[in-house]
């Protein structure tokens, strides 16, 4: 059996344009294993650009702060982490602290990875041993005096920073167990889910509860029937992770990025773990606030653009067509706290993943040249308040803002 797991890791670092093969079965093992690490942490969506070679570096993460580049990690001695110790590599991720004692900022959700076992991360770096070095400088620091002076994180982690591995619950399953491992550590989905504080930090007590991100609004995933995904089923959460796409919503923007080279890719058994564990997330009451009147002048007017520009696609009473166009009646995404998401569908429409369960990606169109901020305000007052929908009234002043 080890002789097949060699045989497929060469296989799959010839056709990656790895340069650094196993030479025992052991180390395929590890190689295999970290492999499957690298799609759990989703290193390829922040640290490889559109178009180039893998992990050779990214494109700016847009943070309050200012712009941070994704680091080249591939091998390269000079311009990647090729001068590294597996040693500098694990106190990167676990700690934050990385080569020559340099500080990382928690763009890198070392804050999360921590919480990664030590095999996890040294098989991690086995595999990325595998990688093609590629020559390619990076200056990933480009924020604004003061916060590109790195000696400060060391009074961000005393603030914010509890370093230390995973304990399981002994009272919990082994599958809700794996799934919180996988969310809370290697899948850092609070990195974009959770709301931040002041100093970018995750805020206490609204773990995975719905978070700005780049221009996006990362939803709430917590158990929250109103505005969470408590309504929708195990299975149904396994379908959106593994090809970005079911009857209640259908992937964009970074979570379109994250699924794509991802979730799509894990194994059912984790995405099950997955799904059972921020189901059980307390996401804070689900009650839905008092919707919008439907005589209201905006409601009625967002009504009239909704049947002219969107029910051909998603039906006059928001039922969608299922793995086609999204339902909007009794949908999370469409009743968060924060429009901001449905604004950028709008304005400029979005294109759904392509995994190798769905490979046909389905696409909304840009209206933002046809509708003005007003009307696009209407039709999203409507949309959210409609079908049962409730959700604050979006204001025109918001629109302009995301255009």
């Amino acid at each position: 059996m080890k002789q097949l797991f060699l045989s497929l890791t060469l296989a799959a670092a010839t056709l990656s344009g790895g340069h650094a093969f196993a030479q025992a079965p052991d180390q395929a093992d590890e190689i295999i294993r970290g492999h499957y690490q690298a799609l759990l942490t989703d290193c390829a969506a922040c640290h490889t650009k559109a178009g180039a070679k893998p992990l050779s570096g990214g494109a700016p993460l847009h943070t309050p702060f200012g712009d941070l580049i994704p680091p080249n990690i591939t091998p390269d001695r000079e311009t990647g982490i090729g001068k590294w110790t597996k040693e500098e590599f694990r106190s990167a991720l676990k700690q934050g602290v990385g080569h020559d004692g340099k500080r990382l900022y928690p763009a890198m959700p070392y804050p999360a990875y921590t919480k990664m076992s030590d095999q996890d991360v040294d098989d991690l770096w086995s595999y990325i041993q595998t990688v093609e070095p590629v020559s390619n400088a990076v200056e990933a620091n480009q924020l604004p005096f003061p916060f590109n002076i790195r000696l400060s994180m060391l009074g961000w982690n005393m603030l914010n920073f509890t370093p230390g591995e995973f304990k399981p619950d002994p009272a919990k399953s082994p599958e809700w167990n794996r799934g919180a491992y996988i969310v809370e550590g290697a899948g850092h989905c609070g990195t974009c889910h959770t709301p931040k504080n002041l100093t970018g930090a995750d805020k206490d007590g609204v773990t995975l509860q719905g978070a700005s991100l780049q221009g996006w609004y990362a939803p709430n995933i917590t158990g929250n029937t109103h505005i969470g995904v408590g309504s929708w089923s195990d299975e149904e959460i396994v379908q959106y992770l593994k090809t970005g796409q079911n009857s209640h919503s259908i992937a964009s923007g970074p979570m379109r990025e994250a699924v794509q080279e991802s979730t799509s890719m894990l194994s059912d058994a984790d995405l099950k773990a997955i799904a059972v564990y921020i189901k059980s997330v307390d996401g804070g009451p689900s009650d839905k606030p008092k919707a919008v009147a439907a005589d209201d002048p905006h409601m009625k007017a967002g009504g009239m653009i909704y049947h002219d520009t969107c029910s051909a696609c998603h039906g006059l009473e928001g039922k969608g067509a299922k793995q086609l166009f999204p339902a909007l009646a009794g949908s999370p995404l469409v009743q968060q706290p924060s429009a901001e998401t449905l604004t950028h569908l709008v304005l400029y429409g979005s294109q759904g993943a392509t995994t190798a369960a769905a490979p046909t990606t389905p696409s909304m169109p840009a209206l933002g040249w046809r509708l003005n901020d007003q009307q696009v305000a209407d039709v999203l007052t409507y949309i959210r308040n409609s079908w049962g929908n409730a959700a604050a009234a979006v204001a025109p002043a918001d629109v302009k803002d995301k255009r």
